[in-house]
């Protein structure tokens, strides 16, 4: 079976398309610089309005993995698929955006990416849930192979980057620690105290990096991982659901925001080297000058 050829260039979609396609259509999104995944308004603003950072997803290992949050709103169907865990069938819904949430001192915890509002009849707010949507961090440097593309998007659509400096890559563990638990962590955890549901949206490779989870059955089930993937579809990449998870909140959390210590004894070989160190190093005994001797004078 032949091996899939590696590609070298890090930019996975480039204002929601492949860097190679030059339809039309993907050649107004570069020049305008568009958003076509629902953004607050028609242009991309990642990083810097003025100058945005049009990358959606990176590619890795040929595959690819999202990068900006904006990117998984597509078509808005990750709030069908969170619908469905939160609320009846038959039950009005609407969404709302960037919702934010305090706690008991009135300090804020953040802003829900999006929250699910049923009603009734008469539009009065019946319940609600929260979906979190979790992007991935990269290392390295993505600024540089996208302002080398922008510059000549049909010569450079097929680039070589690997061998640059700073050559960009997912960041998995940065994005667990420093975005993923403490977002549980606070906001998950008030909403788990008022019984409130959580849905979590992410990449499938993403998920495939956190500490096993416990399953349960949907019916037990206070949480709900919405894992997805981009798919190819004519032209352009299409946000796919391929699995969904069902867990309980506080085990979750448990499990993600519990510390997986190493062999103490790798550690203490750390310690007996630096040990060894101090004491084989001599003293480092300097002549003082005295400086009574300069009064004297």
């Amino acid at each position: 079976m032949p091996k899939t050829k590696k590609i070298m260039n890090p930019l996975g979609e480039v204002f929601g398309f492949p860097p190679i396609t030059s339809s039309n259509i993907a050649t107004r999104y570069r020049t305008k610089r568009l958003c076509p995944f629902n953004n607050k308004v028609p242009s991309c603003t990642k990083d810097k309005a003025k100058d945005p950072l049009g990358v959606c997803s990176v590619c890795h290992e040929n595959k690819l993995v999202i990068t900006c949050p904006i990117r998984f709103r597509e078509n808005w169907i990750i709030t069908d698929d969170a619908a469905d865990f939160f609320f009846e069938k038959g039950i009005k819904w609407t969404t709302l955006t960037e919702v934010r949430l305090n706690d008991h001192y009135g300090k804020t915890a953040g802003n829900i990416d999006v929250i699910l509002v049923s009603y009734d009849g008469r539009g009065k707010v019946s319940n609600f849930g929260a979906l979190e949507i979790q992007a991935v961090y990269i290392s390295g440097n993505i600024r540089s192979p996208f302002e080398y593309y922008m510059k000549d998007p049909k010569g450079h659509g097929n680039m070589n980057w690997i061998d640059e400096p700073n050559y960009p890559r997912p960041d998995y563990l940065s994005s667990s620690r420093k975005r993923l638990a403490p977002q549980l962590l606070f906001k998950g955890g008030i909403l788990n105290a008022w019984n409130k549901k959580l849905a979590v949206s992410l990449n499938k490779n993403f998920f495939n990096t956190l500490p096993t989870l416990k399953k349960v059955d949907r019916k037990k089930a206070d949480m709900v991982w919405l894992l997805y993937d981009l798919v190819p579809y004519g032209e352009k990449f299409s946000l796919t659901k391929v699995d969904t998870v069902y867990t309980e909140f506080l085990p979750a959390l448990n499990m993600i925001t519990k510390p997986r210590p190493g062999n103490i004894k790798d550690f203490m070989k750390i310690l007996q080297d630096k040990v060894d160190e101090q004491l084989e190093t001599p003293p480092n005994n300097q002549l003082i000058e005295n400086p009574f001797n300069k009064m004297e004078r």
